[in-house]
């Protein structure tokens, strides 16, 4: 079998055919004397006027061209074997039909004389791709085609045939988020009516009943932090912290500022320094507000685990 090699590097267009500029009127349709079979779910017939669509169709996915002729019977056997690999593929190319005698502009714009029919052209992303002439075995079809598909996903052009008319109808709903458990539920609700206390209350609560509760240990602490932080005045407690380092509760409320302005480094790293240059009461509230702003990030925040360790080091 004459196979000329299929390349999976990206295609190269220069000095490619403009196939997109074939308009011309239509072709006998499908059924017509010849002996074509008749389309199917990844078969087409096209003439000159589809064609650009059909071209346009290749950025999506690969196009297997067949250049046939009515008067040629082996047009006629390598039209069912293509149609048979078709379906096999199950939407990885799309066989367009093009009588060459009735299409004669295509026939030329791949260098194909009505005479040479059938032949055999890929297409992918808008660039043809000449494969073979005449019909061989079924299995070495096979194999070009093969190569065909590992083109194409070299070049980008993955999808698959009617991939896209499968998803048009309507779009697919969101799953319903399950219900909050009741007191995270009140939590809530108090934080949408601005009432910071009662939702403190209600995750206070939760966290009473089921200290595992995770989610609302990081409630309460999201929660206290907007607390503190309520009347809080940024440059003046830049200000405070600045003149006097060891102020704690200066440093703390610009850490609390920090996390909620997204600096979660400078608020890790202020209080970690804050720690190895305290002792007692004041060390040990400076570590509280640090576990405590890591429920404010998340434990599965990548910067939380570097600062726990460097709190550790700090303290030991």
């Amino acid at each position: 079998m004459s196979q000329p090699p299929v390349n999976t590097p990206r295609l190269d267009v220069r000095g490619a055919v403009d196939l997109a500029a074939l308009t011309r009127p239509a072709t006998p349709p499908p059924g017509s004397p010849g002996g074509l079979a008749v389309a199917g779910a990844y078969v087409v017939d096209v003439d000159e006027a589809g064609f650009g669509a059909l071209v346009e169709s290749s950025t999506e996915h690969p196009v297997v061209v067949l250049l046939w002729a009515s008067w040629s019977e082996v047009s006629i056997a390598l039209a069912r074997d293509l149609g048979t690999l078709a379906d096999d593929f199950a939407g990885k190319f799309v066989l367009a039909r093009i009588d060459a005698e009735a299409n004669p502009q295509v026939a030329a714009a791949f260098q194909v004389s009505v005479q040479a029919v059938p032949a055999v052209v890929a297409v992918i992303a808008g660039q043809p791709l000449p494969l073979f002439q005449g019909q061989h075995p079924l299995e070495q079809v096979r194999g070009v085609l093969d190569q065909v598909i590992a083109a194409a996903t070299a070049n980008g052009v993955t999808g698959t045939v009617g991939a896209s008319a499968q998803t048009s109808e309507e779009p697919p709903t969101e799953p319903e988020e399950p219900p909050l458990p009741p007191l995270h539920q009140a939590a809530f609700d108090a934080i949408e009516r601005d009432d910071l206390a009662g939702a403190a209350d209600a995750y206070a609560q939760a966290l009473r009943e089921n200290p595992r509760d995770g989610m609302a240990r990081a409630g309460l602490a999201q929660v206290n932090l907007l607390v503190r932080t309520t009347d809080a005045d940024l440059p003046a407690a830049r200000a405070a912290a600045a003149a006097d380092p060891r102020d704690v509760d200066a440093q703390l409320l610009v850490a609390d500022l920090d996390v909620l302005g997204g600096n979660v480094d400078d608020a890790f790293t202020r209080l970690i320094d804050l720690v190895r240059a305290t002792a007692g009461e004041e060390r040990e509230a400076v570590r509280l507000r640090l576990i405590d702003l890591f429920e404010v990030v998340g434990s599965d925040d990548p910067r939380v685990g570097p600062a726990r360790r460097a709190l550790a080091s700090a303290l030991y």
